[in-house]
């Protein structure tokens, strides 16, 4: 049994729950299986029940552990699906993004360089669901009379679709947080200067070049667009330097 830091019921919850999912990461508790009883817990790490049923109420809100009622019933380890972490993850990454002194600079090098990564794979694993996808998202940003906010949202899901032909679950899930937390971020500070135009050949030539599987010439295009971005949020600070 852990030792725990005896000191209020928060901390001795938070210390079971991490107690838990360090034996979750470890492989001590598996996929299913069932944890101890409420009552076999608080034994365990010798606190009461309702300290024990906050560290669960912690887990299963990482849904990490999953409740159960009737005779067969208790609290589950989960297994995670990374379609499950996605919203955690962009979540966190906004609110690291707006909370923090991250220059969109950084943040947009950060973005580009992470979805460039993504350009080799994409190329030769593409499918044409993935090709039809960003297509449709062209044409939709092409439409006479699209709000900002469709357009923005067409933009991150046009980027989503690159990422996704990538078919590694790992860098869709890391790169969820760039493209569906930092671009947003980034089209708020750009979308009044922006050209609509620009963008949409720059997209339908990553598409083009998806097609006939040429990641070198995505990735040159994707640096267009990280500068061509970066300019406009330049431009777009000098000029209300000027105005103050």
């Amino acid at each position: 049994m852990k030792t725990l830091v005896k000191d209020t019921t928060s901390d001795l919850s938070a210390q079971i729950a991490s107690a838990l999912r360090d034996a979750i990461i470890s492989g001590h508790l598996r996929v299913d299986q069932r944890l101890p009883s409420e009552a076999e817990l608080a034994e365990e790490f010798n606190v009461s029940r309702p300290t024990v049923r906050e560290a669960l109420k912690r887990l299963a809100a990482q849904s990490l552990i999953r409740t159960q009622r009737g005779a067969f019933g208790g609290a589950f380890i989960n297994r995670i699906a990374f379609e499950d972490a996605y919203g955690q993850h962009v979540t966190t990454s906004t609110l690291l993004l707006s909370m923090n002194a991250v220059s969109f600079d950084v943040a947009c090098e950060a973005r580009f360089a992470m979805e460039r990564a993504c350009a080799p794979y994409a190329a030769s694993r593409r499918s044409a669901d993935h090709l039809a996808t960003m297509r449709a998202e062209i044409h939709r940003q092409s439409q006479q009379g699209l709000s900002d906010e469709s357009w923005c949202a067409s933009d991150v899901a046009f980027h989503r679709a690159l990422v996704d032909a990538a078919r590694n679950p790992v860098l869709s899930y890391q790169l969820a947080g760039s493209v569906e937390a930092m671009q947003p971020l980034m089209n708020m500070i750009t979308f009044t200067a922006r050209n609509r135009e620009t963008i949409i050949s720059l997209h339908s030539e990553i598409a083009d070049f998806l097609e006939i599987c040429d990641s070198v010439a995505v990735e040159h295009r994707l640096n267009k667009l990280c500068d061509y971005t970066k300019t406009l949020a330049h431009d777009i600070i000098a000029s209300k330097s000027k105005t103050k």
